[in-house]
């Protein structure tokens, strides 16, 4: 997880909600206040008023701004001004330009790749001095496709993403890897759904993601313990890396070639 993001667990709040800023952010590892989509348009000027008047621990809060290029983003831009507030995530990101505002103001930037555009690329917004970290989002990257759903509805797979978007989410993870930045993992939107969010957030700890976004406090439980090491886990950990301090090169323990990429992900498991 990069030093200036806290996880894995990350909230949502929207931002003319302020009675819920401190709940959320003791609730999460931290807490995303939500300039865009959580707010209606009409409710956006008292929501950057709310946000610019607000205190919170800069260190564990992002604020989800408007797209570049419209009206509500430079005004978010200007709110924010007035803040401590300097991580914000980025909607609707679709190239390296769209960081050059943020990156001149001195915010260190989540970069939220859901439409197409964004999507293909990932790679370039991942390499822009700004970026910290990528997310990306099913439902808006469907919508700009003129999709319908962004999972299966049916079948022996129902729930489970579209092709379209497990492409879109991998597309991410790996741009985000490759730039040594943050990968974020997408909210799951049916709250009841435990299961399937805990199905997820373990998919997404094994495949390199270093945090699960969420959108209700009760979720945040099942991202934390998706994201830890289970005490067997841990124990495989660290009885290969004992192993291995008696072993040159690659060797085999407990039926199972050994080499350094294995030993790697013994470390991580490890926090080493």
């Amino acid at each position: 997880m990069s030093d200036v993001l806290r996880g894995p667990a990350l909230l949502f709040c929207p931002a003319d909600r302020d009675d819920r800023y401190a709940k959320a952010l003791a609730a999460a590892d931290t807490v995303i206040l939500d300039l865009e989509d959580a707010v209606a348009p009409a409710d956006k000027p008292a929501a950057r008023a709310r946000l610019a008047a607000s205190a919170l621990d800069p260190e564990r809060v992002i604020v989800r701004v408007n797209p570049a290029g419209m009206p509500d983003h430079a005004l978010d831009l200007t709110a924010l001004a007035g803040t401590a507030y300097r991580t914000v995530m980025l909607a609707k990101a679709e190239g390296a330009a769209d960081l050059d505002a943020l990156h001149a103001a001195g915010h260190r930037v989540l970069a939220l790749c859901e439409t197409a555009r964004g999507i293909v690329r990932a790679e370039e917004i991942a390499a822009h001095p700004a970026t910290i970290g990528l997310m990306w989002g099913a439902e808006d990257l469907i919508a700009s496709m003129a999709g319908r759903s962004s999972r299966l509805e049916s079948g022996a797979h129902a729930g489970r993403y579209r092709d379209v978007a497990r492409h879109a989410r991998a597309r991410v993870l790996l741009a985000a890897k490759a730039e040594g930045r943050a990968a974020i993992d997408s909210v799951h939107l049916d709250i009841a759904d435990v299961d399937g969010l805990r199905a997820e957030v373990s998919d997404a700890a094994a495949s390199g993601f270093d945090a699960t976004a969420c959108i209700h406090p009760s979720q945040v439980a099942v991202i934390r313990e998706g994201y830890g090491a289970t005490p067997a886990e841990q124990d495989w950990a660290a009885r290969v890396l004992a192993a291995a301090e008696t072993q040159p090169g690659v060797f085999r323990f407990e039926g199972r070639m050994v080499d350094e990429p294995v030993l790697r992900q013994a470390r991580a498991i490890l926090g080493h």
